[in-house]
């Protein structure tokens, strides 16, 4: 993934093809599989080359069909259903291969006030300043060291903020995290939006694990996001801290759902919410049966 800030924007920088068609680049990356995060912002930064100046994305719905490849390029057409005075509709579908990898439906609007309330973050999260990395934690709780997450990470600035481990875990699943990118970005809402759809894939399927006797990275899980929906309420910027307040409602089927919310400076900015394959394998590769 992305090392740096600078190699992040240049991720989403799409080359147009010809008219709604559009190649998104790969990052230098250990991985096999392509970051689902990515794919949806690279599909996020389609659509906005299609979309009418001024009008911006207010909530994108995606499904991941089949897993990418890191060792080419996306392809992502965009349709235009409609464009009406206020709202926007886009399509978005990528591919690889000739296969479709995702589909997201996206709709834009012209800003305008309204009626305003949020609701609060949960209390007592402690101070950026005083959370540890969150590749430090995860270096601890898996195989992989804590310098290859900073190496595939390099680029957002993660702290681990706690989860709810020592609680009642089955009724309340939950992590929060303090994310940014570790340099500023140009003032453009676009990208922050496109950015905050990479990061906000990060963590949040991994929430609906919490207090299970599992590791979420670990090679006795089969793990993969099939869906993941964003609704942008308020500019943020993801070179502030950003708290990502995430939590499980809950899990079944094989299935877990996990739903988020970022605050900046107290500010609910996006909301997010995906449900993923969290399968629980035995040692002969099969699932394992309760």
């Amino acid at each position: 993934m992305p090392r740096t800030v600078a190699e992040l924007v240049e991720l989403l920088v799409l080359e147009q093809l010809e008219l709604d068609l559009f190649r998104g680049s790969q990052p230098r990356t250990s991985a096999q599989r392509a970051f689902g995060g990515q794919v949806m912002a690279q599909a996020l930064e389609a659509a906005y080359h299609t979309v009418p100046e001024g009008r911006m994305c207010h909530s994108l719905h995606g499904y991941f069909l089949r897993p990418g490849s890191t060792a080419a390029p996306i392809i992502y057409t965009v349709t235009s259903p409609r464009d009406g005075s206020s709202f926007s509709s886009r399509q978005v579908e990528a591919r690889q291969h000739g296969k479709s990898l995702f589909v997201m439906n996206a709709s834009f609007k012209v800003p305008e006030q309204g009626l305003e309330h949020q609701w609060p973050a949960t209390p007592g999260v402690p101070d950026v300043d005083n959370c540890p990395p969150l590749s430090e934690v995860l270096g601890r709780r898996s195989a992989i060291h804590a310098a290859a997450w900073e190496d595939e990470w390099g680029a957002l600035d993660v702290r681990y903020a706690g989860d709810a481990r020592k609680g009642d875990y089955t009724s309340h699943a939950a992590m929060q995290v303090w994310l940014r990118t570790h340099e500023q970005l140009p003032d453009d809402p676009r990208l922050h939006q496109a950015m905050l759809a990479y990061a906000s894939d990060l963590t949040l399927l991994g929430v609906s694990t919490v207090g299970h006797p599992v590791e979420f990275m670990s090679a006795d899980m089969q793990i993969a996001t099939i869906d993941h929906a964003m609704w942008f309420h308020r500019p943020i910027r993801v070179d502030d801290w950003i708290l990502y307040d995430q939590f499980s409602p809950s899990a079944s089927n094989g299935m877990g759902y996990s739903r988020g919310r970022l605050y900046s400076d107290g500010v609910l900015g996006v909301s997010t919410a995906q449900e993923g394959l969290i399968r629980v394998i035995d040692h002969d590769g099969r699932p394992a049966r309760g």
